[in-house]
């Protein structure tokens, strides 16, 4: 019996057939009631808060987990090998530990899996008692986290891994912690051609069960597949165009015919019901989905001319998308961290360096060209200059302008304070030569200040990504919805020192806590991982200059304050997380409303200052 099976067994029961969900209540609307999205209280029931007594206990049990392992893996000298982690007996090892705190867990287990299940299917069937069905079809393009990555390798080296997934799935992490070295050679691709290396094939999953969990217990899109279902849809009319998010948009066309394919799916999905396509995307799809706008219209690419986005797509629903980049994206490429792992304690931080070190982290994100589209775009123009960021805070201690800075000075490794600008020049400086084309060869992070700037990037694919350098789509019927959560703490700034590894040259300074600067990473306003800034800027300003919206497209913007409940590991039906959001009753809520033709009842919602904040970047009207 595997580790996880004996895990599962002792604490979960008999793991042979799935956990039932937790009953849906059947909901009466009286007519002209205001339908209530979810009903708190439901959740409050599953959520009984746990005595201190069970925290400690499995407090306890977490903490003599972590000695035993730490001890066992005490002796090894050099980067982890966990395979000797099979030879431990866990029978054993639980049957040492006092009978009481077994059971806590077990207890915490179920409670945090009826957690996960709150108020299955309740959003769809309040909205469906008030008459609202399925009308148009969904397309659904999901983020990073939420496609997996499987197999299809039949070389040697890859048959024990066929059609398994080494990304999103038990086995990646099995694959990853058991035999590193050939799990990081399938999950890298070719550093010169950006394409997969001799020998190796790993493909996006397809279908629902690519994006729905992550891994068993971890739900991505399965909560609006549930509501969805309820208003009517099947796979005969919403789909998931999963795509290999590793790959950069022209090479996911020419390995994968991506988006001749995702062309095809709309025009089928529009012939089939007589409606237009209503496409849903979220984090990096968003990105995805804007070049296949400008993709599918060029002659020579999609061929679809001017008119063909306004024929078929009804509404986008841009779901937390990173339109902007993310700037944690920046440092994962830079020295292999984010605010996750310079935050961790000191043992932590020993253990992840011991199993994968910085620079191969540095490696593994190097050699995934898709991942370098979530650098920041837009530049000073958005990000600010040395003395000033448009999102900068009253009373704030240190401008979010400098958005790399150095305590000390005094080196080429070390230099004067960065912008955001400044920064990506000294990554394309301190970064291999294949790094450096693969970026410059797919990407462009600047702004076109005119519209003859605009109209001529149009045929340069490497723009399409930008929004700050091309333009929406000539759809004067088409609607956009951006719903992002708002309130959580982003990581906005960074500061750094020389490292003494030779392989990476600098590293956050941990060591630096002072004011607003927590442990060498300084926080502003967001969603957890994508800052207001590029999630809202465009939806609140800059789509509404003429230049990036020539056909005057609607905008509409609903801000969702993050509420998480502190009993759920996930956040409960308010969280603004910007990958928990997908569960939020009230994002449900929204999405089944544009899906049912109703999208025009939708009234728009700010939160934050975002729209004081665009007022202040430095992107005009033409003259």
């Amino acid at each position: 019996m595997s580790t996880y099976s004996t895990m599962r067994r002792r604490f979960l029961g008999d793991s042979s057939s799935e956990p039932s969900r937790a009953s849906s209540p059947n909901p009466t609307v009286r007519d002209g009631e205001a339908v209530t999205l979810v009903a708190t209280s439901k959740l409050r029931k599953l959520t009984q808060k746990r005595s201190k007594r069970r925290q400690f206990s499995v407090f306890g049990l977490g903490g003599l987990l972590g000695i035993l392992i730490a001890a066992f893996f005490a002796q090894q000298h050099h980067v982890i090998n966990l395979e000797g982690l099979m030879d431990l007996n866990l029978d054993t090892l639980f049957d040492a530990i006092p009978a009481g705190i077994v059971n806590d867990a077990k207890d915490l287990t179920r409670h945090e899996r009826e957690t996960v299940n709150y108020d299955s299917f309740t959003v769809g069937l309040h909205l469906q008692s008030q008459g609202v069905k399925a009308q148009h079809p969904v397309i659904m393009i999901p983020g990073v986290i939420s496609t997996g990555l499987e197999s299809w390798g039949t070389e040697e080296v890859s048959r024990q891994y066929f059609r398994k997934r080494l990304w999103g799935s038990w086995s990646m992490m099995r694959a990853l912690v058991l035999d590193k070295a050939s799990w990081k050679k399938h999950i890298m691709l070719d550093k010169l051609t950006g394409l997969d290396p001799p020998g190796i094939k790993l493909r996006a999953a397809q279908g629902f069960d690519a994006a729905d969990f992550f891994i068993t217990g971890y739900w991505i899109w399965s909560k609006i597949l549930e509501n969805l279902a309820t208003l009517g849809y099947d796979p005969s009319n919403a789909f998931t165009a999963a795509y290999d998010w590793r790959l950069s948009c022209e090479k996911l066309e020419l390995r994968d015919h991506y988006f001749t394919r995702l062309k095809a799916h709309i025009e089928t999905a529009k012939k089939t019901s007589g409606e237009k396509v209503v496409l849903v995307s979220h984090s990096m799809g968003s990105q995805v989905l804007f070049y296949f706008f400008h993709w599918v219209e060029a002659a020579g690419y999609g061929d679809g001319g001017p008119k063909w986005v306004d024929d078929y797509v009804d509404s986008w629903i841009n779901i937390s998308g990173s339109l902007l980049g993310a700037l944690k994206g920046y440092t994962a490429v830079l020295s292999g961290e984010m605010k996750d792992t310079a935050q961790l304690n000191a043992f932590a931080v020993y253990g992840l360096e011991k199993f994968l070190a910085k620079h191969e982290r540095v490696e593994l994100f190097r050699a995934m060209p898709g991942a370098s589209s979530m650098l920041p775009i837009g530049g000073n123009a958005v990000w600010g200059n040395k003395t000033f960021a448009p999102d900068d805070r009253f009373n704030q201690t240190v401008s979010y302008g400098t958005f790399i800075n150095f305590q000390e000075s005094n080196s080429t490794q070390s230099p004067a304070n960065l912008t955001v600008e400044e920064s990506h020049a000294y990554l394309m400086k301190n970064s291999e030569t294949w790094y450096q084309d693969q970026v410059r060869s797919s990407y462009s992070y600047g702004v076109a200040h005119s519209r003859a700037q605009v109209e001529s990037n149009a045929k340069d694919p490497r723009k399409w990504m930008n929004p700050l350098e091309t333009r929406l789509p000539l759809a004067p019927h088409l609607k956009i919805y951006c719903f992002y959560g708002v309130g959580k703490p982003t990581e906005r700034s960074y500061w750094y020192r020389e490292d003494r590894d030779p392989l990476i040259n600098v590293t956050i300074d941990t060591s630096l806590v002072y004011g607003d600067i927590d442990r060498g990473v300084i926080m502003g306003e967001g969603d957890g991982t994508v800052p207001l800034m590029s999630n809202g800027y465009m939806c609140a300003k800059g789509w509404r200059i003429k230049r990036y919206n020539p056909a005057g497209v609607s905008i509409k913007v609903y801000e969702m304050p993050h509420e998480p409940d502190r009993f759920s590991a996930r956040g409960g039906p308010n969280t603004g997380d910007h990958v928990d959001i997908l569960g939020r009753a009230s994002l449900n809520d929204l999405i089944l409303r544009v899906a049912g033709g109703k999208g025009n009842h939708i009234e728009e919602n700010y939160v934050t200052n975002i729209r004081e904040y665009s007022e202040k970047v430095k992107i005009y009207e033409d003259p």
